[in-house]
Order: C-alpha cells, then sequence, then structure tokens
C-alpha cells in the first residue's frame, strides 16, 4: 500500500483558504497563524506538484486545479468528520442529519415527513438524536448541500449544480390568489375568467431571487404576463400571503400555503385563463457523499411519503 503524503489538516486549511480567498482569513477560521497557513498551503502544492492559487497581491484564487481539488477536499473532510462522530458515539453517527428544506417545503411539508422518520426508528433511539434543520431560498440549500454543510436537500426549484444527484419529488400546485374583497376575485366569485390582459396590468407579489417559488412563478406566468409591470418583492410566501390578504395585489403561490387562508376566507382563488400551474419538488444530495444509515432511511421515508403534504 502506498504511503499517503497528505493530510487531512492540509485539506482544511486548503478548503478554508479556498473559501475566504487569503491565508489571513483562513488563519482566524481555523486558529492557526498566518505564517503556518502560508506553509501548509505551500507543502501541500509543492507535495502534489501542482499549483492550486492564482496569486493577486494578497488574494488567492483557485486556478483550475484547485476548482478540481475542491469537491474532492470536501467529501473527504465530510467522510473524516463522520468517522469522528461514529467513534464518539455511534448510535449518535446513525441518528445524526443535516436536512436542509426551502422554504415552503420546511414550513408546510418537513415537519409531518420528520414525525413520520421519527416514529418509525428503534425505540429508545430518539435520545441520540442530533438533527439539524437549515431553511431557506432553494438556491442557499443546494449550495450548502454542495459545499457539504448539509446531507440532503428538499427543493422546491430544479438544481444547477453538476454535484448534486437531483431526485424527483412531490409535485406542489401553485394557484393565483387575491383579497376577498377584491376586483379579481370579485369577479371569479361571479363565474368570470381573468384574461391575461388584465392580469398583466394587476400587481403582483412576488419572492426574492433565487428561491423556489420565484423560479416556479416566473416559469408558469411570464411566458403569458411577459413581464411583472407592477410588482412588490418579499423575502417569504407568508409576507406575500399577508400583503394579498390587505388587499396590496395578486399572487401565485403553493396550495399548501395559502390552502388554511382559503378555507378561512382570508383569501379567494382567483380564476384565470392560464393553464394549471405543477411545479415539480426535488430531493438533493451530494453525488460523494458517503451515505450513513439515517441518511438513507430518511430518504426511503421522503420516498414512501409522497402524499405527506396533502
Amino acid at each position: 500500500m502506498d504511503v499517503l503524503r497528505l493530510t487531512l489538516r492540509q485539506l482544511q486549511i486548503f478548503v478554508a483558504v479556498a473559501r475566504s480567498g487569503s491565508t489571513t482569513a483562513a488563519s482566524a477560521e481555523i486558529a492557526l497563524s498566518q505564517s503556518a497557513t502560508s506553509s501548509a498551503v505551500n507543502e501541500l502544492e509543492r507535495l502534489l506538484s501542482l499549483r492550486l492559487f492564482d496569486r493577486a497581491g494578497k488574494r488567492l484564487l483557485l486556478n483550475d486545479n484547485g476548482r478540481a481539488l475542491l469537491p474532492r477536499a470536501l467529501a473527504l473532510l465530510d467522510g473524516a468528520a463522520g468517522i469522528e462522530q461514529m467513534s464518539r458515539d455511534g448510535s449518535a453517527q446513525a441518528q445524526s442529519l443535516r436536512i436542509g428544506a426551502s422554504t415552503t417545503i420546511g414550513n408546510y411539508v418537513l415537519p409531518k415527513l420528520l414525525a413520520g422518520f421519527m416514529g418509525a426508528q428503534q425505540p429508545g433511539s430518539a435520545a441520540a438524536w442530533r438533527s439539524k434543520v437549515v431553511i431557506g431560498n432553494t438556491a442557499a440549500i443546494c449550495d450548502a448541500v454542495t459545499a457539504f454543510e448539509l446531507d440532503v436537500g428538499l427543493i422546491e426549484g430544479p438544481s444547477h449544480q453538476p454535484e448534486l444527484v437531483v431526485t424527483p419529488w412531490l409535485q406542489d400546485e401553485m394557484v393565483v390568489v387575491a383579497a376577498p374583497d377584491s376586483a379579481l376575485a370579485q369577479s371569479s366569485r361571479a363565474g368570470d375568467r381573468i384574461p391575461l390582459r388584465t392580469l398583466r396590468e394587476a400587481v403582483w407579489l412576488v419572492r426574492e431571487t433565487g428561491s423556489g417559488t420565484r423560479e416556479a412563478t416566473d416559469q408558469s406566468l411570464l411566458p403569458h404576463l411577459r413581464s411583472y409591470r407592477r410588482s412588490i418583492e418579499l423575502g417569504s410566501s407568508e409576507a406575500i400571503q399577508r400583503a394579498a390578504q390587505e388587499g396590496l395585489g395578486v399572487a401565485c403561490l403553493s396550495a399548501w400555503v395559502v390552502n388554511d387562508a382559503l378555507e378561512a376566507g382570508r383569501l379567494c382563488r382567483v380564476s384565470t385563463t392560464l393553464p394549471r400551474q405543477l411545479r415539480q419538488c426535488h430531493l438533493v444530495v451530494h453525488r460523494e457523499k458517503q451515505s450513513t444509515p439515517a441518511l438513507l432511511a430518511f430518504i426511503a421515508q421522503a420516498d414512501a411519503t409522497t402524499g405527506a403534504a396533502r
């Protein structure tokens, strides 16, 4: 067997420098002096006989070699962290998960999915749980899974990272809603289908760029509306729902988000000439992710719970 010359510490330092862009910033992150950090980078390049960074003043920018090494280094460090955790407590390792979910799934689907998942675990295993749930927009969740900061992600929009394995999961219906006393809602209740020319003049309440909801609404609406002539951008579906209830505009939101408000009469579904709008949700993991019993069990539970959000 060949003697390995690389160390995990060298790879950890390399990743810190790659993320921060300088040995000074990286040294603060990894509790090492700047000179020692710089020496470790130089030694790693010497061992590999490859330049990993382009030097631009005090900045260190990944070159092609560095970009090729980064995902492999992240995968090795992630696996090493799992081994250390297993050595401390095997049951904790088996029950530890870092789960990411885009906002709508995280708020409306994931709680029920997690309840079913934990209920299926062996009796007494709950004491070992150290799981973590992160909720953010689709782009942020995909970035975290790509960086091995999360083990699995459940997202509403498509993923554009080649490092991820993307598996179709649930389908979500997008519905157009407005305040019950709005002109659009009143016309809908009278049996009218709102035409495109009227929708183009409406004030649209939309999510921020990068969210799965925004990507889904853009794909569904813009081929017909051409643009949002008047719009208000808000940072969450809940904020959009509240704004719609106050009559600030019309919104296209997940049925998971608006069902309660529709049933309570706080919002009204607007009948339009638009085609039915469905978006595909996905489950994402890193291609190099080393599966654990907990991760495999969670994916199996997700696959078996396609009706969890209904």
